[in-house]
């Protein structure tokens, strides 16, 4: 069973700066990407970024120019440098891998750290 266990979230004023970890349990050789998402209260759950094992790197249009995420496949660790932060930041972040599988990828999701951005 791949295990996630995120870090680092807080409450923040706006403008100002948080770094999530996420540390897998996972093999670095079955993971096809990891990546980022938030959910709002009343709102779905939306990507934030998401890193490939040949370190691509997508981001939601949000998180463009504010947001960085790196991973340390030594460590098996996932971070996202959180600038700027906005009151619409609000919410809880869930870490995310995806593991290769015979049958096609299966997704594995952390229990989500909240993130508080103050006005």
């Amino acid at each position: 069973q791949v295990q996630l266990v995120e870090s680092g979230g807080g409450v923040v004023p706006a403008g100002g700066s948080l770094t999530l970890s996420c540390k897998t349990s996972a093999s670095i050789l079955t993971i096809d990407h990891m990546g980022w998402y938030r959910q709002a209260p009343g709102k779905e759950r939306e990507l934030v970024a998401r890193i490939s094992v040949n370190d691509n790197v997508t981001y939601s249009d949000f998180a463009k120019g504010r947001f960085t995420i790196s991973k340390n496949n030594a460590k098996k660790t996932l971070n996202l440098l959180m600038d700027n932060l906005r009151p619409e930041d609000t919410g809880v972040y869930i870490c995310n891998v995806d593991i290769w599988g015979p049958a096609g990828n299966n997704a594995y999701w952390g229990q989500g750290t909240q993130v508080t951005v103050s006005s």
